[in-house]
């Protein structure tokens, strides 16, 4: 049985095939899905499993460069936007590697996860509570 964090076989297949630059969505449950994108779903019912939780996992096994966020996320669920750059800051300080961060409309964030590789659909029912995370490198 695999030892760390991220046990989930189709995530950690996805993790370790990402290149460069590869994007994955990590969504709330609302978030439409492009037929052509890999769904990863993971959502068993309201709030299981939690956006952040899924964050922390996948960030406890990937090197990320850059997240994409949309705008509404900040003023319309501000709670969970402060604990997501507050995990985005603590892994930027673990890895001493910058992350950047864009925002976005909604509508963009929308169109943008067209490019992922794969959406990771979480149970989390908080407003906008989605992010894109770019892959990097760890050398």
């Amino acid at each position: 049985m695999k030892k760390s964090n991220l046990i989930n076989s189709e995530i950690s297949y996805l993790v370790a095939t990402l290149g460069h630059t590869d994007e994955i969505t990590i969504c709330d449950a609302g978030l439409p899905i492009p037929d052509h994108v890999q769904r990863i779903d993971l959502a068993l019912t309201h709030g299981v499993p939690g956006f952040l939780d899924t964050v922390r996992v996948i960030l406890s096994e990937s090197q990320i460069e850059g997240v994409i966020i949309a705008e509404e996320f900040a003023n319309v669920s501000p709670v969970h936007h402060d604990a997501l750059i507050t995990e985005l800051t603590k892994e930027s300080e673990l890895t001493g590697k910058q992350i950047t961060i864009d925002y976005v409309t909604h509508e963009a964030f929308k169109a943008r996860t067209e490019q992922s590789r794969a959406v990771v659909r979480t149970g989390e029912c908080t407003p906008y509570a989605n992010v894109i995370f770019q892959a990097g490198v760890v050398f």
